[in-house]
């Protein structure tokens, strides 16, 4: 079990930093009960490609880059009231790719479980077979939004009229995936507590806190983003993340520009100490709630 995050506080003096402002997040990878239950799912309704699949392992994603990473762990199930993931954010690049998509919900019956305006951007959110949370998204022009991300980001019901008005036939729109250049834009998180996720992910890790919202939910980012990482404790307020064996998440991807910036990070983590895990694809390192983060660069 992760280390208790009151002990962390106690041993951490804050670490001040910032990281380089082309910071951004990448794969996200899940434990799933039923892996082609799964792999279905993914393809035909979020609308990601397969890239590799072997021994109970898959990796999707667009344009040849891994957005997902599923692991197979027949009979897990899902990690509800731990600390993991809220969801995870796929990125489309223009708005009339969100009303694509929109369309293709509405046409073939996808349950969605919210449509949002956050003033930043456009949003649809939906849950996988294994109540993984996900939200497919567009940004505002960052000039509409650049310096008002505490005050305006807000959540607002969607305005679907207009949203399907960037396409000429609603219901003739061919869907055919996420477009190539979709990409992780943020990961929300579930943590125990705000005040040491916000000690570990600004004063450690260096990302910048752009809005927050008391002692209950905080978005930061690298930048000057509306976020790369949320975090909230609506359903999760003290607890950590689950046992294996959950249909939870496994890690989220931080990727840094450089080698030169990620030992930066790495020295920052353990002088906060904590010492990094040495992984296949990374040094590993756990927030103050056991969420694992793999470092990667670009």
């Amino acid at each position: 079990m992760p280390w208790d995050p009151e002990e962390l506080e106690a041993k951490r003096a804050p670490v001040k930093a910032e990281l380089p402002s082309s910071t951004t997040v990448g794969a996200v990878h899940l434990t799933v009960a039923q892996l082609e239950r799964s792999l279905a799912y993914y393809r035909e309704v979020v609308g990601l490609e397969i890239l590799d699949q072997s021994h109970g392992r898959a990796s999707l994603g667009v344009g040849g880059r891994e957005l997902l990473g599923l692991v197979e762990e027949v009979g897990a199930r899902p990690a509800v009231g731990h600390s993991g993931l809220y969801h995870f954010a796929l990125l489309l690049p223009e708005r009339v790719d969100l009303a694509r998509w929109l369309a293709h919900a509405a046409r073939d019956h996808v349950s969605l479980v919210g449509l949002s305006d956050h003033f930043v951007s456009e949003a649809l959110y939906l849950s996988d077979p294994d109540l993984h949370g996900i939200e497919i998204y567009w940004d505002r022009p960052r000039e509409v939004w650049e310096g008002q991300v505490a005050s305006r980001m807000t959540t607002l019901p969607l305005d679907v009229e207009s949203l399907l008005g960037e396409l000429e036939d609603p219901s003739a729109e061919v869907f055919a995936g996420l477009p190539a250049d979709t990409r992780m834009g943020h990961v929300h998180l579930k943590v125990a507590r705000i005040a040491q996720t916000l000690a570990f992910y600004r004063d450690v890790l260096g990302f910048t806190v752009m809005a927050q919202l008391g002692s209950h939910a905080a978005f930061l980012s690298a930048g000057g983003y509306h976020h790369h990482v949320g975090a909230n404790t609506w359903e999760s307020a003290d607890v950590m993340v689950p046992a294996q064996g959950a249909a939870a998440l496994r890690h989220a991807t931080i990727v840094l520009p450089d080698d030169a910036e990620r030992d930066r990070v790495l020295e920052r983590v353990q002088r906060s100490g904590q010492a990094p895990e040495a992984g296949p694809d990374g040094p590993m390192i756990r927030d103050p709630s056991g969420i694992a983060l793999l470092l990667t660069t670009d």
